[in-house]
């Protein structure tokens, strides 16, 4: 039977239960009143059927409160009226925790998918939290009967909580308000309404039981904080509010931050102001790749139209000019803008003493400081896994590329990731005989197929000579040759390069640090394990950027700045959990690859429900008279709906694109306000309103436009 059929089913049973409960006027028999006027009645029956009414009473009492109907209230104080006190409690406890574990089944049979896919993205903060605390707000909520129990079963099925954890939770949290009912059940000739069983210094005790184990917590927390800086000892005063260890994105935002909200703080960086992004990362690379481009463009000067031109790649010019790129943006991250902004800025190594104890050893020696918070922004560097014969080899990394003078001539590249990429096609594009190397079935992983095949088709076109599905085996030195040995299809191949460049992934900088001494964990990529607030096992203790991980861009070192710096000077008074939610992030090869949410591969692997939406760039009157007309915007939202689930985008200028798409998904605007809103004409920017209108198209209201063509057909 088809799913649908079967909720189709269950809805209807449910609205005839109740219809008939309203129609019958079965409501009479669960009054204090009847109640009061047949107990002579009840208690003759249960006198001579006592295992029967047992029987009767819980199933009667399961199907009020599993179909929400009023009258559990009345139940619950017939089963002390009946039944006594300890029997009473023993079943209602029993038969009401069965019975709202129905309606929380029922309820999320029927409406827990539709709601998670349609604001999942929404939810995802909320459901983290069930996911972790679920029990205890449960509990909290059972506590105090002022809130509607039927509400509680119905928001509770909406989330990820287990179903056994919602029973027994839910049986031992409404066990004193069903001790209380059922004790004045047993005196419930006195009563004349069920209202006069909640006085209002009952309602505050029960308030106040609710708020028991929010207040336990608040105890216990200082308690467990204790325990685990159990062995240190703290400091009375502190030299400063915050040291930040790094000063690339992530370390120069969050000391920004702590300057600009006057807090004292100290920025300690062992290397160059600006990290990596500034001199071995971003800034060189990019400076690279437009040196490439242009190389690239005088190339194919005939398409445009002029006469043939054939560049000729100065390398030390290039790398002249990636330098004084550099210099140029270098004043931003300066020691001399920090320091006038209010930063402590010291140039050495830092090591940590203890949480609060940070040993800085610079070109004066060392010195000893002590700090409320420290957040450390200490990066991550190349990987080099240990190939057999490397060590033989003068490879290259990101970090020693930019050091080189001469064409490398014969570039071996290791690695099909972003950096690999977008390096293989600039030094392609610069008249270097470039061959790269990747052990996995395509390239770009991450992304789908269907970009990465662009992505390859450009590569290729470039000179590039991709290997895929090439593992690299040993490194080896044959009579002055340098050779690569990699397996392909159970087979040897021998590779014979130039030069090395070593791109095929990045580790957290931790080593130096004193992380050790002081137990704070790392996951098994190397990152600092952290909770939901950047915070490592000492709550003092934050982390950023590529050394916290899970996403190594410098726009989200930035993001998660923010939340450290705020968590560790206000944490006090007010802690941010940091938000993954809309994270863009983009590849700068020709073209380029931009893509922010789901893709198609992860909404796959994460079992949700999407619509893809594709618009051809190769149609853009702006990227035909620009001569790259190739690529795509692909928008996945869910079934029927405008919402933005994710964006990919490859094509020229594809991360400046991406941005109008991180707008609308952080602010919940749909394809529909992309498509209301007015794009200049010609620009590359309109391939985002015209795939939006390919939604809008695919999502015609045909019925009612069949009657609007009738309408004009009227007016002929």
């Amino acid at each position: 039977m088809h799913p649908n059929i079967k909720k189709l089913i269950i809805v209807a049973i449910v609205i005839m239960a109740i219809s008939a409960y309203f129609f019958f006027d079965l409501g009479r028999y669960l009054s204090l009143g009847f109640l009061q006027q047949q107990l002579d009645v009840i208690h003759a029956y249960y006198a001579e059927n006592r295992l029967l009414s047992w029987l009767i009473f819980f199933l009667v009492y399961v199907v009020v409160t599993a179909l929400s109907i009023p009258g559990a209230a009345i139940m619950t104080l017939a089963g002390g009226a009946i039944f006594g006190f300890v029997t009473g409690v023993v079943i209602v406890s029993f038969a009401s925790a069965l019975g709202a574990t129905l309606a929380f089944l029922v309820a999320r049979y029927l409406l827990r998918d539709t709601v998670q896919q349609r604001f999942g993205e929404r939810l995802k903060t909320i459901n983290q939290g069930i996911a972790k605390d679920g029990a205890f707000y449960l509990f909290t909520l059972r506590l105090v009967p002022v809130f509607p129990f039927f509400l509680i079963n119905l928001v509770m099925a909406l989330t990820p909580l287990r179903t056994w954890t919602f029973y027994w939770v839910s049986q031992v949290g409404m066990l004193a308000g069903t001790a209380v009912y059922v004790n004045a059940g047993t005196q419930v000739a006195q009563l004349r309404s069920a209202g006069d069983i909640l006085s209002p210094g009952l309602i505050g005790a029960f308030v106040l039981l609710g708020l028991f184990p929010w207040l336990a917590r608040a105890i216990l927390t200082p308690v467990q904080r204790a325990k685990v800086y159990r062995g240190w000892h703290k400091p009375k005063q502190f030299d400063r509010n915050l040291i930040v260890i790094g000063a690339g994105s992530g370390g120069l935002v969050s000391a920004y931050i702590a300057a600009t909200v006057k807090a004292s703080v100290t920025l300690v960086e062992k290397d160059r102001m600006g990290g990596d992004c500034l001199n071995t990362g971003c800034v060189p690379s990019k400076a690279l790749i437009k040196s490439a481009q242009v190389a690239s463009l005088a190339r194919h000067s005939p398409d445009y139209g002029l006469k043939p031109l054939r560049p000729e790649a100065d390398f030390a010019a290039v790398m002249d000019r990636i330098q004084s790129v550099i210099q140029a943006i270098e004043p931003h991250d300066s020691v001399e803008r920090y320091s006038q902004l209010g930063v402590d800025c010291r140039q050495g190594s830092a090591r940590l003493l203890s949480p609060w104890e940070v040993e800085i050893t610079g070109t004066e020696g060392k010195q000893t400081l002590s700090t409320r918070n420290i957040i450390i922004a200490s990066g991550a560097g190349p990987l080099v896994p240990p190939f057999p014969g490397l060590e033989q080899i003068d490879y290259l990394t990101t970090e020693t590329l930019w050091k080189i003078r001469d064409n490398p001539g014969r570039l071996l590249i290791l690695g099909g990731g972003p950096i690999g990429c977008e390096l293989a096609q600039s030094f392609a594009r610069l008249d270097t005989r470039v061959t790269q190397v990747e052990m996995l079935p395509r390239i770009l992983p991450r992304e789908d197929a269907d970009a990465a095949e662009l992505v390859a088709n450009a590569l290729r076109r470039d000179g590039v000579d991709l290997l895929l599905g090439h593992k690299a085996v040993r490194f080896a030195l044959e009579d002055g040759v340098k050779v690569l040995y990699a397996e392909h299809e159970d087979q040897s191949v021998r590779l014979e390069f130039g030069q090395v460049l070593i791109a095929i992934g990045r580790k957290a900088n931790t080593e130096g640090l004193g992380l050790e001494e002081l137990g704070i964990e790392t996951n098994n990529n190397g990152t600092l394990a952290l909770n939901e607030f950047l915070q490592t096992r000492l709550p003092n203790i934050y982390a950023v950027g590529d050394v916290a991980g899970p996403y190594q861009f410098t726009h989200t070192a930035a993001h998660q700045a923010w939340y450290a710096a705020v968590n560790a000077l206000f944490g006090r008074l007010k802690k941010y959990r940091v938000d993954y939610s809309v994270i863009p992030w983009a590849t700068f090869t020709s073209p380029e690859v931009a893509r922010v949410g789901l893709n198609e591969q992860d909404a796959l692997e994460q079992d949700v429900a999407f619509e893809v939406t594709r618009y051809g760039i190769d149609d853009l009157d702006r990227a035909i008279a620009d001569g790259s007309a190739e690529g795509y915007v692909k928008v996945l939202t869910p079934p029927g709906s405008d919402r933005i689930l994710g964006v990919t985008i490859v094509g020229n200028h594809a991360g400046d694109l991406i941005a109008e798409y991180v707008l609308a998904m952080r602010h919940g605007l749909g394809l529909n306000k992309i498509l209301g809103t007015i794009h200049i004409y010609p620009t590359l920017a309109e391939a985002n309103k015209f795939a939006a209108g390919e939604w809008k198209k695919a999502h015609a209201p045909e019925k009612l436009l069949r009657l609007v063509r009738r309408y004009h057909q009227w007016q002929l």
